[in-house]
């Protein structure tokens, strides 16, 4: 009933579909392979994070020399102490920020030290309304005279979880971006580019959890990886499907051919001997 799959149309179009078939395994798998990477990177970016953040705390000058100077990389989350006198005149609140699942907002003051640029504290987060806590006066003071902090260093944000993109589209007192770029129109002193969260904050203020480094998480492009895997794996089976569709419909066709069911196919009317002429 098959044998037409040994003509030479057939063992063409075999040929073809096993050369499909190959290809689109070969692409899903390397896809694969590809997320396979990212999910490993990501293991091992989060190893390294949690090794960083059980460090010893390392002086300040000991990761940013200078104001100027970047965090370095694979710094973020690792312990600095810092040690200078807190400008509890310029202290901000940085709204819109969630802790364990609420709504509140950080309290950011700036710690002068030696040299005179300020090193950016969150010193802790509280629950509510940033603007309804600074009108009721009941944001903590910073402690006053020479203090020693211990925080998680943290990169610059470069977006604002609240939608605004300038401290001019905050009320007064408020900050959208921690990053020395946002303060340095607030503050008339030098700004370290990196910041710090406290460990231990005072109370009523919470410790605020260091923030993963930037493209240390599973991004978009892994689960494309992912989605492109499972495509080719498709284009695979749909290849050996319609392969296998054609060749039953022609089975089928030469079946219903031979108990006369339907005219014969034109192959075999072209191989049929000539019919003899009609007399005049």
């Amino acid at each position: 009933m098959y044998r037409f799959l040994l003509s030479s149309r057939w063992l063409a179009v075999s040929v073809l579909a096993l050369l499909a078939v190959a290809f689109c395994a070969f692409m899903g798998s390397w896809q694969l392979s590809r997320f396979q990477v990212r999910v490993d990177e990501h293991r091992s970016a989060k190893h390294d994070q949690a090794a960083t953040e059980t460090r010893p705390p390392v002086a300040l000058s000991g990761v940013l020399p200078t104001a100027r100077a970047q965090v370095p990389d694979g710094d973020s989350g690792r312990q600095v102490s810092a040690t200078g006198t807190y400008d509890g005149g310029r202290q901000l609140l940085v709204p819109d920020r969630t802790l364990d699942g609420r709504d509140g907002f950080y309290v950011l003051t700036p710690l002068r030290v030696s040299g005179g640029a300020a090193l950016p504290v969150v010193r802790g987060w509280l629950p509510g309304d940033a603007s309804a806590a600074s009108r009721a006066g009941s944001i903590p003071a910073a402690p006053t005279g020479q203090v020693t902090v211990t925080g998680a260093l943290q990169y610059p944000e470069t977006t604002d979880p609240s939608g605004a993109t300038a401290s001019g589209a905050l009320p007064s007192g408020q900050l959208g971006v921690i990053s020395a770029a946002s303060l340095v129109n607030l503050l008339p002193y030098p700004v370290y580019s990196g910041w710090i969260t406290a460990t231990h904050p005072a109370a009523p203020l919470k410790a605020v959890p260091p923030a993963a480094p930037p493209n240390s998480g599973l991004d978009l492009k892994a689960f494309q990886n992912l989605g492109y895997t499972g495509q080719w794996f498709v284009f695979a089976g749909f290849v050996v499907f319609m392969v296998f569709r054609f060749a039953r419909r022609e089975a089928e066709a030469r079946a219903d051919a031979a108990l006369g069911l339907v005219p014969q196919p034109a192959a075999a009317d072209e191989e049929a001997e000539p019919a003899a002429p009609t007399p005049a």
